[in-house]
């Protein structure tokens, strides 16, 4: 995908989206998580603090005693992260083997009897402490002593779970922002088939495969079609108008060129000949340059149109020979014709004859005594016109397909080639100048790409 494509706009976008769908709905998750695992300590501190009040006694001096301590062991583990404490109003205190010998710092707090109050506060080894605390009066020994109740837990707990808890998490929004990106990814691929039908289309009126663009499109693209195929018509109908014009302008300009022919022959008859010799060269030049213009517009319409041809190519090359060998050029050659059976070209016959009329003519001018026309024996689409001139030294090869460039003084406007190569590049097709085995030049007319 290139950088300013749609395609990869749309994806990147969804991605960015995902992404940060998926941060808050990370953090949202985590934070959660963290409410329901405090929740969950302080329930069960709440069940400690219970049973810690069940298990509290008065003794016979009025001094308080824990007959039945909480049953869970981490109690009784030094700094396991789960302590109680309790403090009587005389200053006696009593607290879990988990404190050993600390203490827990309570804040001045007003506590109600029955009342359960929740503190964050710093406990042993400074670690954070969540601590559920409750005001009691206890009876017995003819006395009813008070005691402030503490269970505590480390709130260090809550950070580990709930890293863990991010860890787990993390690993499960990046897998499903994965399918999500993939997800994202097909449906732009589908939701941008349409534009790809589209440029298909296109590529199709380009290759003159067809005229316009299919009218079965989604309701989202069809104005988009239609705007198209209304300016295709447009432009057939002014192409077509552009053919008709160049076509009179061409015809209008026969008469004079025949008229000027005439003249050349009267200018002879009456012993100008360097006068009727310069008026027939620019009389060539000027025909050359018609026949190019109605060449290009015949051929312009024709593949803008679309319409799919064939011609049989030996037929068509014995017809052209036939008409080349009575000109004056070709009475000391000999054609040889070496084409497969069956041999047919992509081309209409009228522009295939234009092609191959003016290889044959340039082999004729050049050659000495033979010219060959080949095609289909080396198994290539490829069409072969060599004769047993002097060919053209490799330097001047490529100065030999430039518009309007003759490399010899034997007449001409140095267009034959130039025609040649427009009519191929409308059938995309192309011109090839190298040596020939029989010494001259060898002209090759082959498919792009083969």
């Amino acid at each position: 995908m290139k950088p300013g494509s749609l395609r990869l706009r749309l994806i990147a976008g969804g991605i960015v989206a995902i992404l940060i769908a998926l941060s808050i709905a990370g953090f949202g998750l985590t934070v959660l998580f963290q409410r329901h695992v405090t929740r969950t300590l302080t329930d069960d501190l709440d069940v400690h603090l219970k049973q810690l009040i069940a298990g509290i006694d008065v003794g016979p001096q009025g001094d308080l005693v824990v007959s039945r301590p909480p049953a869970d062991p981490r109690f009784s583990d030094p700094l396991s992260g789960l302590y109680w404490q309790v403090s009587g109003a005389s200053g006696q205190l009593l607290r879990s083997r988990s404190l050993w010998d600390m203490t827990l710092k309570l804040p001045a707090d007003a506590l109600s009897p029955g009342d359960t109050h929740f503190h964050e506060l710093w406990g042993p080894a400074h670690t954070r402490l969540l601590v559920a605390e409750r005001s009691i009066v206890l009876s017995g020994g003819g006395q009813n002593p008070s005691a402030r109740i503490a269970v505590a837990v480390d709130l260090g707990r809550i950070a580990a779970a709930t890293i863990a808890f991010g860890k787990d998490l993390a690993l499960a929004l990046g897998l499903l922002g994965l399918v999500l990106a993939i997800a994202t990814s097909i449906q732009v691929g589908l939701g941008l088939r349409p534009l790809d039908s589209l440029r298909r289309g296109i590529a199709e009126i380009r290759a003159g495969r067809r005229s316009d663009l299919p009218a079965s499109v989604p309701a989202e693209v069809q104005p988009l079609v239609e705007e198209v195929n209304a300016l295709l018509k447009a432009q057939a109908v002014e192409i077509e108008r552009s053919r008709g014009r160049a076509a009179d302008l061409a015809h209008g300009l026969k008469t004079p060129l025949a008229a000027l022919a005439s003249d050349v022959v009267r200018l002879r008859a009456s012993g100008q000949d360097a006068v009727a010799s310069d008026i027939e060269a620019i009389g060539d030049a000027m025909s050359r340059h018609v026949d190019r213009e109605l060449a290009r517009a015949r051929i312009r319409g024709r593949v803008r149109l679309g319409v799919e041809v064939s011609t049989a190519l030996a037929p068509l090359v014995r017809s052209l020979v036939t008409t080349v060998a009575r000109t004056p050029a070709a009475q000391h050659v000999t054609f040889d014709i070496d084409i497969a059976d069956g041999f047919s070209a992509p081309f209409d016959r009228t522009d295939l004859a234009e092609v191959l009329g003016n290889l044959l003519e340039n082999a004729v001018r050049h050659a000495k005594s033979r010219v060959r026309i080949a095609a289909g024996a080396d198994g290539r689409a490829a069409i072969h016109i060599e004769d047993d001139g002097p060919g053209i030294a490799d330097s001047a090869l490529p100065r030999a397909l430039e518009r309007g460039v003759r490399l010899d003084e034997r007449g001409g406007a140095g267009l034959g080639l130039s025609i040649v190569q427009d009519v191929l590049a409308a059938y995309k097709w192309r011109l090839e100048l190298g040596h020939s085995n029989l010494g001259g030049l060898k002209a090759t007319i082959a498919p792009e790409g083969v």
